[in-house]
Parts: C-alpha cells; structure tokens; sequence
C-alpha cells in the first residue's frame, strides 16, 4: 500500500504516512517538505464542512496523494514536471484521486462524519472527470470488420462464466481493441474472468510433460508453461482452443524485425536492446533443443521450431500478466478476452492482477470514467517506447513521459551528499515536458544539472551560490548538450524511404527513430536556449 490513511471516527481526523520502506523516501520527504507537509500529517474533518473548508482539505490529500504515489521517472524530473496547477502528470493525478478515494471510510457512526465524507468522496470524483475529460476519444471502429474466430471466443468465454461490459472491435489505429458498451464509473468492473479459463502453470505440471521438465535445471516455470503453449496450441480438443485458435499468426513485435528495420535502428539503444533480446533467446532455445528431442513423443519436433518457439515468446511477453492468486503465489498467466485490451498512458484500468478469493475470479476495475461508444485502455505498465516496441510491437499514442534517455555516471562517493546525488544513473526525456524553463533549470532534470554541477566543482546549489557562479553553468550545459549533439549524429538525417510503402518493421523503425531525433533535438535546443539566458546574465549581471 502506497502511504496510509485511517480515520479516528470519535474525532474525525484523517492520518496520513510516507512509509519509512518507500524506495524513494528521502525524496519524497524533501518533495514534502518544499509542499510546508512532513511525513506524518493529520487533516481534521470533524463536523459539517464548508464549501471552502472542503476544498482545502481536498487540495491538502491531492498534495500528500500526488507525492507519495510518484513513481521512480516522476520522482526524478519531480518539481520540474509540475504544473502551475500542482499537477505532476495524468497517471499520477489518477492514482492520487483514486487512492483517497478507495480509503475513505464507507461507514461512520457519526452523522456529521457520514456527510463530510459523502462531501469528499463527491469532490474525488469530480476532481477524476476534469482529469480525464481532455483525455476522452472516441474509437473510430471498422464496420466491415468480422472475425469468427474473435465471436466464438467471446462466446467461449461467456459460457464458462467471462462477464464483460466491453465488446471487441477493430479499432482504426489500434487493430483489435476493447470498446464500452455502457457508461462506465470510478469502480465499475469491466471484466471479470473466472479463475477457471486462466491459462497457468497448474496446467504444465499435470500434464505429461512436467515429469521430464522439472529435471531440467535452471529451467523457469514461465518457460514451462511456454513449451506447454507451443504444444497445446495444436491439440484440436484442447479446453482452450476457441482461445488458442484466436490468436495472431504473426505479432509483430520488435523481435520479428527484419534485417532492414534493423538498419534503420541504427544509431538508437533500440538496436542493441532488440539484438540482445533475440541472442538471448536463441541462446535459450538452442539449450532446450537438445533436452526436448530426447522425449520426441511429448515434444513433436514440428512443434517446437525456432519460429514456433519465437511466436511463443512474442505471445508471453505481449499477452501474459503476473497474477497473485489465493495462495499468495505470484504467477504468469494468459488470461483470454484481456488480451484485447489494449495500452495507453491514460488508461482506464490500472489496478488489476490479484485473483478476488470471494468470487474466484480476476476483476479489471476502471479508475476512470469510460463512456459508451470509447475505447477502454488497461495499463500494461510503466514502459518506455522503446520496451513496449520490442515486446508487445507498437508505440504508444501521445507523449510518452516513460521515453527517457538513459545516462550512466560514476557515483560520487561523499558523507555529505545531497539525496538527489543517490541517483546511480541519470536520465533525460523531451524537454517539452517540462514546466521550467528558467535559468538554473532550462527545462533539464534537476538531479542531472546537480550532479554535474558538483562534478564541474560546485558542491553547493543554492541560488545564491548558482548566481555566483556562472561559468559553471555555461560548462555543465556545454557537457550535456556535447553528448547529445554526439548523439544526433548517430541518430543521422531523416530517411527519405517511401514510408507508405514500407513494410511493417520499417515503418516501425522509422517512427520509433522520429521520435528519438525529436527527443533529442528538443534536449540540444534547450541546452542552446540555457546557454543564450546564462551569457546574457554574465553580461549583464541582474540588479
């Protein structure tokens, strides 16, 4: 649980708490801290509430909500990222709203409680629906689209116990997607698979093969329940067939790229990520090869191809989930019917993945309102572009606040450090999402321009000794926005390949460098920017 909020129902007072085991304590103290709020905070809300009074202390919870729910990316670019308007970013906001939210008591035995709580939970809910009207689009779906084998799973999954209040579309731009087919609100589940269709590791080891594999050592039970796949998508008389049967020929992730779309990577860190992934792969399966023709009876070799065994794993890592079921054991699964649901960064569902024990099922909740006729997005995760490219094969609408550059340096090594120098690594992303742009921030993370800062000489950051010295913040901007004029180099000049009629992996390719050179470029042009503002203020030094 992120933070803790109890209510006293005698007094009315409402306890907040950053967790002491937060990874990312100490920042979020000083983010606090800078907010005039400790780590500890009671909010009094005994009796009947004014308008005003209910806002302030709605604008109190949002503050210690927003902070303590900050993620490791929204942490580092932290105060620089935040609006005028308190506001970190969508995922955020939600988070923080849904988390009051879900803790408000649902009952009190005080009237006067009772009402205010009401009071607070109604001004929750208003707060969602302004987050996330700007973000509403309604799906554009392909009427001509039809597909039996998506009706007979659908059909499959309702008999055996599926409730849903989504239909499956083909989406324009998106391909299969999951759209609302009512109103939905804060809470509403909008699907509900039984435990009974979940695709698990149970299966593997009642099955004939799980003798031979548990004696192969290091091997996972995520790549049992792979070579189980491989093979059970063959058997016509499977219990999973119409789930089975569903699935895409091809998945087109960045594991399936083809040696032209590799070329144009050329000059990203994808390239690299996307070579080691399928050396290790390959690796992986030349090693089980020679262990599985042993036992050609229970692995048919037609079945387990370098080409079957890749789809496989393209099929695990854009369709599994980690599930905690009963026993409290956390397990990969296919889960059918979720699968169409597609990713965004302003996801409906984002709490999901714990099997309910009462109703034996898994829930997908939404934490935002889904109108009738809009696409409902579940989060697969706080990935970047370049992740969710190479292994669920697209890139995702919008901009990404997870498209960081990663920076390694050498920890500096001293007692007296500030917290925002225990950063092992650095990162950078579109400056464009920066709120400040003012001298001694230029729209660049803080922790990054500190960092180098005290490696230029300068161990102290207040204003003042900033003011003095200057040149440093000429050399610190000159170091950074060296290594990305190096890095545009790399990237070279836009290609002037027919992207109309480019095959897949290309288009892809071309896309996902677009918008590195755009990442890039706005870093270069901030740092340019920084370095005008900083030579004006030497040459004419402020009154």
């Amino acid at each position: 649980m992120v933070g803790a909020l109890d209510i006293m129902t005698e007094t009315g007072d409402l306890y907040l708490e950053l967790p002491e085991d937060d990874p990312f304590y100490q920042h979020k103290k000083k983010l606090l801290s800078c907010k005039g709020l400790g780590v500890k905070e009671t909010l009094s809300l005994s009796g009947s509430l004014s308008q005003q009074l209910l806002n302030a202390a709605l604008g109190k919870l949002l503050q210690f909500g927003r902070i303590v729910n900050l993620d490791k990316v929204e942490v580092y670019f932290g105060e620089d990222a935040c609006t005028p308007t308190g506001i970190y970013s969508v995922r955020n906001e939600i988070s923080a709203l849904s988390w009051i939210l879900s803790l408000i008591p649902v009952s009190c035995n005080i009237q006067t409680h009772v009402v205010t709580m009401e009071a607070l939970r109604a001004a929750v809910k208003g707060r969602i629906s302004e987050v996330v009207e700007a973000e509403r689009e309604k799906a554009r779906i392909v009427d001509s689209y039809r597909c039996e084998k998506v009706s007979r799973l659908v059909e499959w999954g309702q008999e055996n116990g599926v409730k849903t209040k989504l239909q499956i579309a083909q989406i324009d731009g998106y391909g299969r997607g999951a759209i609302a087919r009512e109103d939905l609100k804060f809470g509403d589940v909008a699907l509900e698979i039984p435990i009974s269709i979940i695709i698990s590791e149970e299966y593997v080891h009642n099955s004939d093969m799980y003798p031979i594999l548990e004696k192969i050592d290091g091997i996972t039970s995520e790549t049992m329940l792979l070579l189980w796949t491989m093979r059970e998508k063959h058997n016509l008389d499977s219990k999973f067939q119409p789930y089975l049967d569903s699935l895409q020929e091809n998945f087109c992730t960045g594991l399936s790229f083809g040696v032209n779309a590799i070329m144009e990577l050329d000059g990203t860190l994808l390239l690299d990520e996307i070579m080691q992934a399928k050396e290790l792969l390959r690796e992986r399966y030349d090693e089980l090869v020679p262990l599985l023709s042993n036992h050609r009876d229970v692995f048919p070799p037609e079945f387990y191809t370098w080409e079957h065994y890749l789809w496989a794993c393209e099929l695990y890592y854009s369709n599994s989930m980690q599930i905690k079921f009963p026993d409290g054991k956390l397990k990969t699964c296919l889960i059918p019917v979720a699968g169409f649901l597609n990713h965004s960064i302003h996801p409906h569902i984002v709490k999901y993945g714990k099997v309910d024990i009462e109703t034996s099922s898994l829930k997908f909740p939404v934490s935002r309102p889904c109108n009738k006729g809009e696409q409902c997005f579940l989060s697969y995760g706080n990935y970047s572009s370049s992740h969710l490219l190479t292994f669920y094969g697209f890139i995702p609408k919008g901009d990404n606040p997870y498209d960081v550059i990663p920076l390694d340096f050498d920890v500096i090594d001293d007692e007296d450090i500030e917290t925002e120098f225990s950063w092992t690594t650095h990162m950078l992303r579109g400056t464009w999402l920066s709120n400040n742009h003012n001298i001694f921030h230029y729209g660049l993370p803080t922790p990054l321009l500190n960092y180098l800062r005290r490696a230029h000489g300068l161990v102290h950051h207040s204003e003042t000794d900033l003011w003095k010295n200057l040149e440093i913040e000429m050399e610190v901007l000159g170091t950074i926005k060296s290594t990305f004029d190096d890095m545009m180099q790399n990237l070279g000049d836009a290609d002037s390949i027919d992207r109309e009629n480019a095959d897949w992996d290309v288009k892809m390719a071309m896309e996902f460098k677009e918008q590195q050179r755009k990442i890039v470029s706005s870093i270069l042009d901030s740092c340019s920017a920084g370095i005008k503002l900083v030579q004006d203020f030497i040459t004419k030094p402020p009154v």
